[in-house]
């Protein structure tokens, strides 16, 4: 912000707030920065220098040690050669980056040898490295220099090593940098060789560590690394007129000048060269950090006149006084607060202090700091060149007020923040986490597990493309905030309490639970909780990422637990209580049956699993006593039950009211094909909209609830009534009113009448753009996993326009669809022959190991008694399971629904040895099919046959019960029948079509 007073005429509120991903570097912009780097430099010396030089060490080895210390990218490698000849013979055969070539070689004298080295290669930078200057500087005169590219003084400093390798690396990247990402340009202006060779390596190494300081301790490793590369550029000049040039080809990006009183201007030394070039830089760019340095003090006074700062050269304190000029001049170090007499009144050491202290200062504090471009400079180094760009070219007259500005600065800092770490996985730590900018944080070393590294990868991926958050401003496009506890938490968990016992078979679940209760979370982590929920205090979901959850073709979706707890009691300890709980919870659900009878389908071992714990912001708002989305789905990329027009490869989505546990456990909800949402068979009449619409939700109570919470009813969430909520506003949004009188439904919910689920001011008059969003989100995360992908999502709505609604992205598994399929031919006879026929079967190819049959009696079927149902299946099912013997398994309405009204509701350790399953679709159960629950992910991940029969005269489909009641039983129950035909089924699908059949004889 430059020099101006402020304009009361003008207002910059609305540019304030006009900000987005445009502002700001990406952070793969960096990986592209020094890209031309020094890594093979050829060394050759006289045995006597190599000896002198070496001393007790190797050069190579004082490079790779410098490099180290500071933390630096791959150090060169070096090849050493005695010999003129025998150098150049190598560098006819051998790639070189660089040439670094001692005075004293027997064949040739150096200058002789660098007109060879550019005979060879022309561009390859020859540099001297010698004891002194005698006989070299000034140059012999009528001699041609133009082989060394520059001469360096060797005084045993090895921190020269690092300098002249990275001052060849800038001249060779400058040009690219500066035009790609902006980077910052710091001019030498030094003649003499003895001194450059002492200044180069202060320089070099303060810029480096200075650097370093800065980079916000939040991000990864990778990312300090990489945003090195974007350290300022320093430039060398030996004259004048070589200072001149370059201070005018990179005017857009200085970044600050050192130069020498005495320079070489015109072919002669000029004494007052470095007075006139700093003097004529101060008149183009007024706020440039200059500084002049001499030996002699009277040209401190000709410093004050330009105006810059001033070294002696001489000065016993040079190395400090040059500390103190990169910290307070050129923006490194903490930024200091100072009234426009200079008295300091705060500081702030990084973006997050700064942010909240600009909040604070004084006006006229503010005004001083912006009119010199502090604020600018400062945020430079710490590579944000584009914020701090932008800074630089807004005038404080450009502002309503100094209010204005105090906003505008505000505001950019932290939405520079928050994308800053979008994308990334910080580590946690209590001291600078921040709620409200670190999105994605970690506690411990471990791994992330399945599910979190889904959310990472997700993360990223909408970071990288930025032009979907542009084509919906409308709305938010967010990750929840989470904190991950990494797989070495329950590791020290279990370790510590001795719990690898419950991995072994004999456990029941309330064992296991009991067992993980009482046992005590490690100190350590209890720390970091406890700090986490004194600065965390909104509602959390506790989930599981074990770390084979969601892997590709065995996602164990929704085998473990998940927890939702309000996190908003007045006393701290309850909070870190109840949080301790829900993990607990999750961690003991590693142990439970259901995962390890999965377990044993996939070949894994459950000792061998490890589980880490996602705690994440839970999507909703208030509403009264309760906390809840307005909407909550899952969308698949393939569609395997695809009608009318719909393609496979269009995807499905499934919505509900509320939190998603009706959704992933296959309860009542309403599907549609994102690409065409107006297509709804199940919502054909309007009777099937009476009795298919979602009558029931799950929240999470947030008032006057118990102390220790209710995790064994609904994972602490609370089922309500559609009915008791609809004056609250998801329903009043998302709901119809049914007409009696007219047996009708219309698409408002501001009329008297029963309230109806029809999500139609959504699908139908798109207030909100579901349909699309969730197609180009379907699209994007399958190109980015390379298969089909299932993604689980929330929406908050704000219908009133006036602030944006938040699309939540939740989880993003990989699909069981695309592979590849051999061709499966089902011939006529086969079609006519078969007892079961369906035109919607899951898989491709042939299974003939199926040799017995476990179907519900249909005239014994009772939906209020289908717990009974899951509970005689699941002990048949351990029988045959023993025996080894895979079954078909027959059965009314969606399978593995935890409604039991749709479906009977059984848990994978109920069906564990299932081979083949039939869902059939009657008029005593006619659910949708199963796709979008857990259930239904896992059964097709593991590759068993799914198979849907719709009966009834108007069916292509065909279920022979004649044929199947005729078979001979094995056992009977109240409402199942186990039977064994003469020799195994045929079963026969053919994945294209489709098309199964299944034959008994």
């Amino acid at each position: 912000m430059s020099e101006t007073p402020v304009n009361p005429g003008i207002n910059m509120t609305q540019k304030s707030n006009n900000l987005s991903s445009e502002f700001y570097v990406d952070f793969k912009v960096f990986h592209e920065l020094m890209s031309v780097k020094i890594r093979e430099i050829l060394l050759v010396s006289s045995p006597y220098d190599a000896f002198i030089m070496e001393e007790d060490t190797s050069l190579a080895s004082r490079i790779i040690n410098e490099y180290s210390g500071l933390n630096l990218s791959q150090p060169p490698r070096v090849t050493r050669t005695s010999s003129a000849y025998e150098a150049l013979a190598v560098l006819n055969k051998k790639e070189f980056d660089m040439v670094i070539t001692m005075p004293h070689l027997d064949e040739m004298d150096a200058f002789s040898f660098g007109l060879e080295i550019k005979k060879i290669r022309p561009n390859l930078p020859v540099i001297l490295l010698a004891h002194n200057t005698r006989g070299l500087y000034p140059p012999p005169e009528n001699r041609d220099c133009s082989g060394i590219d520059k001469l360096f003084i060797w005084s045993g400093n090895s921190d020269l090593l690092l300098a002249l390798v990275k001052n060849a690396e800038d001249r060779l990247n400058v040009d690219f940098d500066t035009q790609r990402a902006n980077v910052r340009v710091l001019i030498l202006v030094e003649d003499s060789p003895i001194y450059y060779s002492s200044f180069l390596p202060l320089i070099y190494k303060e810029i480096v560590r200075q650097t370093q300081a800065v980079l916000e301790s939040g991000l990864t490793e990778e990312h300090r690394l990489v945003t090195m590369r974007a350290r300022p550029k320093i430039l060398l000049a030996g004259n004048y007129e070589e200072a001149m040039e370059l201070c005018q080809k990179y005017r857009s990006f200085l970044f600050g000048i050192i130069s020498d009183a005495r320079l070489p201007r015109n072919g002669e030394m000029d004494a007052d060269a470095g007075f006139h070039l700093l003097s004529q830089v101060r008149e183009e760019i007024p706020d440039l950090p200059l500084l002049l340095l001499s030996a002699e003090p009277i040209n401190k006074d000709k410093a004050s006149q330009i105006p810059a700062m001033f070294l002696d050269k001489n000065s016993p304190n040079l190395l400090a006084e040059l500390h103190d000029f990169f910290l307070t001049h050129l923006g490194f170090g903490d930024f200091i607060f100072r009234m426009p007499d200079g008295t300091e009144i705060d500081r702030a050491p990084d973006l997050r202090a700064l942010e909240a202290k600009v909040a604070r200062v004084p006006d006229e504090c503010l005004l001083y700091h912006a009119e010199q471009n502090h604020f600018s400079r400062w945020i430079m180094t710490r590579s944000e060149f584009t914020l701090a760009s932008t800074f630089r070219e807004v005038k404080a007259s450009d502002f309503k007020s100094i209010d204005d500005m105090r906003q505008y600065i505000i505001s950019n800092i932290r939405a520079l923040r928050k994308w800053r770490q979008k994308g990334v996985v910080a580590r946690y730590n209590r001291h600078n986490f921040d709620p409200y900018i670190m999105d994605f944080v970690k506690i411990g070393e471990g791994s992330l597990g399945g599910k979190a590294r889904g959310l990472a990868f997700m993360s990223a991926l909408l970071q990288q493309n930025s032009k979907l958050n542009e084509k919906y401003s409308e709305i938010n496009i967010r990750i929840p905030k989470t904190l991950v506890i990494t797989t070495d938490g329950f590791e020290s968990f279990v370790t510590q309490n001795h719990l690898e016992r419950f991995a072994k078979e004999d456990f029941t679940d309330e064992e296991v639970t009991k067992g993980f209760l009482d046992a005590h979370m490690p100190k350590w982590l209890v720390n970091e909780l406890e700090a986490f929920v004194a600065q965390v205090k909104i509602p959390l979901s506790v989930r599981s990422s074990s770390l084979l959850e969601d892997a590709q073709f065995q996602p164990y979706a929704g085998l473990y637990e998940t927890y939702m707890i309000p996190n908003n009691h007045p006393e701290p300890s309850k909070r870190l209580q109840h949080l301790i709980t829900a993990i607990k919870l999750v961690y003991a659900s590693t142990y439970y049956e259901g995962p390890k009878a999965f377990s044993r389908n996939t070949l894994n071992q459950p000792h061998a699993e490890a589980m880490a714990v996602i705690i994440q912001q839970l999507a909703g708002k208030e509403y009264g006593n309760y906390f809840y989305p307005a909407i909550s789905g899952v969308a698949q990329s393939h569609n395997f039950y695809p009608v009318s027009h719909m393609k496979p490869e269009e995807g499905i989505a499934h919505i509900a009211l509320a939190l998603g546990k009706i959704v992933v456990e296959g309860e009542k909800t309403l599907r549609f094909s994102p690409k065409y949402p107006g297509i709804m068979p199940q919502f054909s009449t309007v009777d099937d909209i009476l009795a298919g619409a979602q009558r029931f939700f799950y929240a999470l109570k947030i008032k006057d609830y118990p102390d220790d919470l209710n995790f064994e009813e609904y994972s602490n969430l609370e089922k309500r009534e559609v009915d008791d909520a609809e004056t609250e506003s998801p329903v009043m949004t998302l709901a119809s009113t049914y007409v009696p009188e007219e047996h009708r439904i219309r698409d408002t919910a501001y009329i008297q009448g029963p309230k109806v689920l029809t999500f139609a001011q959504i699908l139908k008059y798109n207030i909100f753009p579901l349909p699309n969003l969730l197609s180009d989100l379907l699209e994007l995360g399958r190109r980015g996993m390379g298969c089909p992908i299932e993604i689980e999502f929330s929406v908050n709505l704000n219908p009133d326009k006036k602030r944006k609604s938040y699309f939540y992205l939740l989880q993003m598994r990989p699909m069981v669809a695309d592979e590849e399929r051999f061709e499966v031919q089902i011939t006529q006879d086969e079609y006519e022959r078969a007892f079961c026929r369906s035109n919607q079967a899951l898989g491709n190819g042939k299974n003939e190991k199926i040799a017995d049959i476990v179907y519900v009696k249909p005239d014994d079927f009772r939906p209020e008694s289908t717990f009974q149902m899951a509970e005689e299946i699941g002990r048949i099912n351990a029988g045959l399971l023993k025996e080894k013997r895979p079954y078909l398994l027959i059965g009314p309405g969606r399978w593995g629904s935890a409604d039991r009204w749709l479906g009977i509701p059984v848990q994978w350790r109920n069906i564990s040895g299932v081979g083949a399953i039939i869902e059939l679709r009657n008029e005593k159960l006619k659910a949708d099919p199963s796709q979008g629950s857990h259930f239904f992910q896992n059964i097709t991940s593991l590759g068993i046959h799914y198979i849907t029969v719709t009966e009834g005269p108007d069916s292509e489909d065909h279920f022979d019960w004649k044929w199947v009641s005729s078979l001979p039983a094995i056992q009977e129950t109240t409402f199942l029948r186990h039977v064994r035909p003469a020799k195994p089924l045929t079963l026969k699908i053919d994945g294209r079509k489709s098309q199964c059949v299944i034959i008994g004889d």
